[in-house]
């Protein structure tokens, strides 16, 4: 074959295009514009957030994008607009909701979906856009703002970057479009990791955002941003408007900071909705001896400024331990280390080691974070009277199994006391804030180096003892189980509350400080402002949310009926808007998933052959449509798929719980999807790094004790059933090859592995079966093991059939009928 070169003149580069970037005539992204409009008013931000879509193409699109929102926010509506037509959108239970998109689709309509998948994260899919159309969608949110030290921050987040996605990859369809598998431990991860471009993708999309700020008769002595460039104008009415300059890109969260001073109110909304707020008393808090684990995330996300942030924080901390307190220091990515044995007592020589240990900490590996905080919850387990015991973590949240962390680990947590500090300029607010929440501590989020001190003399002020505990309120007819978490009053934080009551117009809180008894009378004040309900409703939601990560499956059909009532956004409902005039054919000829930018602050790949940089650098072919025709691939244009040692060695195996290894958004193309562990696609063993680099691994020396955790989990699982399940062993068998091929080779993980493969040939005997995997993987662990009488497995869903995680592939057993499966398959 004779191949031909190209004029120079014919393929001339981008102008400030990134490595890889491709143009094509038609346009890049489906995604045009973002345009956020917040209105602040005291402590609360309405939000109107925009996107606006485009078809370049001759065919129909159905454009979908993953995007971030304040998790704290409560989304109250969603609207649609074409064609000079607006549909409004209508809350429904999400499996419905989802059939109904789906029917309109079919039917040639035009429709449009919006689905939450985190606290924090969630999903647009517009469908059937003609083309060279427009369409844009409006969602409608109303959001408290967390207010400390005479100051509130309103953050609005812009880009959802790449998270690590433990366990192995499970069968079946896909639940989203997104690059990375569905595993075991984060079964919707391809919902949650969207493709990103390479930095300096020409022609970003538009993005405007204006916040607009009326004090609320409170003195505002200060506006201040600290990541973006933003432009402040006056108001006729007295208020204060500032604008992000023309020109920025999606890729980190905008904060704007407030300082006024606040005050203790009770805000009765005249429906039975109130909120509280109350301010912290003057009083000096005794301080008891600590008992404190101190866990830093050294994973391959928190390189650069990020590691040089965290490092400094970690060793703030240890600072401010005295001599009366014994801490910890451990540092993760796959494997856990730990600065010294056990708990020490907080000398200076101790503080010394711990220091000098953290001083010598790099990025690299992957995030798993449920060993390190198990490890935690064994050190501080049972320890003596009179001590308290805490938890601070540094990291930047960026992991996606965060409800088996919940799970596994949550009940545990919320017996102690859980600072968090977040570290990134696109911080994985939501899960840090939810951790926190659980062991009633402290949420800092960290975006800049400068922001560091500030951040840190807030957190030293936290990990000391809070001035006011075991909260509680008298004297309004509040409806049972509807009070918000109260948690403790710290210094410098106001004790921010919301409920429903029936009667009453005041409130009396009541707590225990050093000194002895505490309280305060609040007396209430009507408003009209329908945000009230809507915050209450969303910090409600979230709560009987995090209960059922924790295994609390049956409060489903409450969350669900909660969610409808007070119409608020949820993980168990969606939003569909669906045009009744036909406009297509049988569906949408092309579908695309939405490209993001790559987080502002991470280290990013800037040119082929830059060490580990550029291995298995491929173009992203442009798919056929169904007439045939070679339809131009907008967005993603070339991917890499990297590690993260420049040079170095490979990092650590994975940890428990991910013999297949992580994977994030980075390393698959999203044309193109593949499964990547276990021997199948292209090959992805344990995880090589924090963007899992492809390529078998090894345990060292091949120990069994590497891979004890993974097997002890199986063999939980296996004496939990209360049946055997013939479709269960045989995928069982292909996690076990697995496992024995990490090993580089184990006799009896493959002859048993090979034994369960053989599971679904007709006359297999399931009990038969069972019973010997459960006899092999017992004496494999060391364990006695006995199948119970029934149940559900440790952490499953006896309503869906799901192992820890929610596998969906499991279903129920053999003959029976199967369960309704974990909500985010469901359609």
């Amino acid at each position: 074959m004779k191949i031909t070169s190209l004029e120079p003149a014919r393929c001339l580069p981008v102008p400030d295009a990134g490595f890889g970037a491709l143009r094509t005539e038609r346009g890049n992204l489906p995604l045009e514009s973002v345009d956020v409009a917040a209105g602040i008013t005291g402590l609360v931000a309405g939000v109107e957030v925009t996107q606006g879509f485009t078809n370049p193409y001759d065919v129909t699109l159905e454009a979908t994008y993953v995007f971030p929102l304040p998790d704290r926010a409560a989304v109250t509506g969603f609207r649609m607009e074409a064609d000079d037509r607006v549909v409004e959108g209508v809350l429904k239970e999400r499996g419905q909701a989802r059939a109904d998109y789906d029917q309109a689709l079919r039917e040639g309509k035009r429709a449009a979906i919006a689905e939450e998948d985190r606290p924090d994260v969630f999903t647009i899919r517009v469908g059937n856009i003609l083309p060279g159309e427009r369409v844009s969608v409006h969602l409608s949110m109303s959001q408290p703002l967390p207010y400390e030290d005479g100051a509130a921050t309103f953050r609005f987040p812009l880009v959802v970057a790449p998270r690590y996605i433990p366990g192995s990859p499970i069968d079946g369809p896909a639940a989203g479009d997104g690059t990375a598998p569905d595993t075991g431990a984060v079964p919707d991860a391809s919902r949650i990791s969207p493709p990103v471009l390479l930095p300096g993708f020409p022609n970003p999309v538009r993005l405007s955002l204006a916040a607009t700020v009326d004090a609320a008769g409170l003195e505002l002595r200060e506006l201040a941003s600290s990541l973006h460039v933003v432009e402040e104008e006056g108001g006729a009415d007295g208020g204060r408007t500032v604008r992000l300059r023309p020109g920025e890109r999606l890729d980190r969260d905008f904060v704007l900071r407030l300082s006024f001073d606040a005050s203790t109110a009770l805000q009765l909304d005249g429906r039975g909705t109130f909120a509280l707020t109350v301010l912290p008393p003057p009083l000096q808090a005794a301080r008891a001896p600590r008992d404190v684990v101190l866990l830093l995330d050294r994973s391959g996300s928190m390189g650069g400024w990020k590691m040089v942030c965290a490092r400094r924080a970690a060793a703030r901390i240890v600072d401010t331990l005295t001599a009366q307190d014994r801490f910890a220091v451990l540092t993760f990515d796959s494997v856990v280390e730990e600065a010294f044995e056990g708990l020490a007592e907080a000398s200076d020589r101790n503080r010394y080691r711990a220091v000098e240990h953290l001083a010598r900490v790099d990025a690299r590996g992957g995030t798993e974070m449920l060993e390190p905080l198990r490890r935690a919850i064994a050190l501080l387990d049972g320890r003596a009277e009179g001590r308290e015991r805490v938890v601070v973590l540094v990291t930047d949240g960026q992991v996606g199994n965060e409800d088996q962390i919940l799970e596994q680990a949550g009940g545990a947590l919320s017996a102690m006391r859980v600072h968090t500090v977040g570290i990134d300029r696109a911080v994985n607010a939501g899960f840090l804030g939810r951790l926190a929440g659980l062991g009633a501590g402290r949420c800092e989020l960290v975006e800049s180096e400068d922001r560091l001190d500030a951040a840190m003399d807030h957190i030293h002020r936290r990990i000391g003892a809070p001035l006011v505990t075991d909260l509680a309120l008298k004297d309004l007819g509040v409806e049972p189980d509807t009070v918000t978490h109260l948690g403790s009053i710290f210094p410098g934080v106001p004790l921010r509350a919301y409920g429903r009551y029936r009667e009453g117009s005041s409130v009396t809180v009541r707590g225990l400080t050093s000194q002895g008894p505490w309280e305060e009378r609040v007396d209430g004040v009507t408003v009209d402002n329908p945000a009230l309900r809507a915050v209450w409703a969303r910090a409600h939601l979230r709560e009987l949310e995090d209960r059922y990560a924790m295994g609390e499956h049956d409060l489903e059909e409450r969350i669900v009926r909660t969610s409808l009532e007070y119409g608020v956004l949820c993980r168990f409902t969606a939003y569909v808007a669906v045009d009744t005039r036909q406009v297509a054919g049988e569906g949408p000829e092309h579908r695309v998933i939405q490209p993001v930018e790559p987080p502002s602050g991470w280290e990013m790949p800037q040119s082929p052959g830059m060490g580990a940089f550029g291995a298995n650098v491929m173009l992203a072919a442009a798919p056929a449509s169904p007439s045939g025709m070679r339809v131009p691939q907008p967005g993603l244009g070339i991917q890499a798929e990297q590690g993260f040692f420049a040079g170095g060695p490979p990092a650590p195996a994975s940890g428990p719980g991910s013999p297949a290894g992580g994977r994030t958004a980075y390393g698959r193309s999203g044309v193109a999807r593949g499964r990547t562990a276990g021997g199948r696609g292209s090959g992805g063993g344990p995880v090589a790094g924090r963007f899992g680099r492809g390529g078998r691994g090894r345990a060292a020396g091949g120990r069994l004790e590497s891979v004890r955790p993974q097997l002890l989990a199986e063999l939980d699982r296996l004496t939990a059933m209360p049946a055997p399940d013939l479709l269960y062993l045989a995928d069982l068998g292909t996690r076990l090859q697995a496992l024995a091929a990490y090993l580089g080779g184990n006799e009896e993980l493959e002859r048993l592995a090979e034994e369960l493969a053989a599971a679904e040939r007709p006359g297999t005997d399931a009990q038969a079966l069972h019973e010997r995997a459960v006899q092999v993987l017992a004496a494999l662990t060391g364990s006695s093991a006995t199948p119970p009488a029934g149940g559900a497995g440790p952490g499953g869903d006896p309503a869906s059939g799901a192992g820890p995680g929610g596998d969906p592939g499991s279903g129920g057993g053999p003959g029976g009928p199967r369960p309704r499966g974990p909500f985010w398959k469901r359609g």
